[in-house]
Formats: C-alpha cells, sequence, structure tokens
C-alpha cells in the first residue's frame, strides 16, 4: 500500500486551491459536511455523499459467541451500528472490475 493517508489539514489545502476558496472557507465546507452527515444519519438513518458512498444507520441483532480466551459461550446484545457503503462508480475507478 501508499504511504500516510491524508490529513485534515491536507485535504482542506487541496480543496481550498482546487475551489479556489481561502483555507477557512475550505475547513468550513468540510466541517459542515461531516456534521450534515451525522444529523441526517441520526435522523433519517441514511446520508448520500454522490460520487463516493453513503452512511448507513443499521440494527444487528443479538447473537451467541465465545470469549476467544476461554471458548466459553456468549450472549452478545443487539445494537446499532453505522456502516459506509462505498459508490460503485467509486469503487470501480479504484479497483477496476475484471472483465
Amino acid at each position: 500500500m501508499a504511504g500516510k493517508p491524508m490529513t485534515k489539514a491536507q485535504l482542506v489545502t487541496l480543496i481550498a486551491e482546487k475551489a479556489a476558496l481561502t483555507k477557512a472557507a475550505a475547513s468550513g465546507i468540510l466541517d459542515v459536511l461531516s456534521e450534515t452527515a451525522v444529523a441526517e444519519t441520526k435522523k433519517k438513518g441514511q446520508f448520500v455523499i454522490p460520487g463516493i458512498g453513503k452512511t448507513v444507520k443499521s440494527r444487528r441483532k443479538a447473537r451467541k459467541g465465545r470469549n476467544p480466551q476461554t471458548g466459553a459461550a456468549i450472549s452478545i446484545p443487539a445494537k446499532t451500528v453505522v456502516k459506509f457503503r462505498v459508490a460503485k462508480a467509486f469503487k470501480d475507478a479504484v479497483i477496476p472490475p475484471k472483465k
């Protein structure tokens, strides 16, 4: 794999340069996007970022599991989780489909 992932500061700088904005404006846009994603996923159960993917709030059922140290059977309670589903166009651009 490649080197380190892009930091927020690097992303803000890139957005500012590409969109001819100040770094403060680019940072504000990024903050609004993340705040909106959280609020919409919490309220409506999903949030779509066109061309990238969507966050989805999902309910995970209660299930039986095993303690890996002792091997004892345990009961894992039901809970709500957030998943990110990558858009097909994004996935195909990063990993071209085999022909």
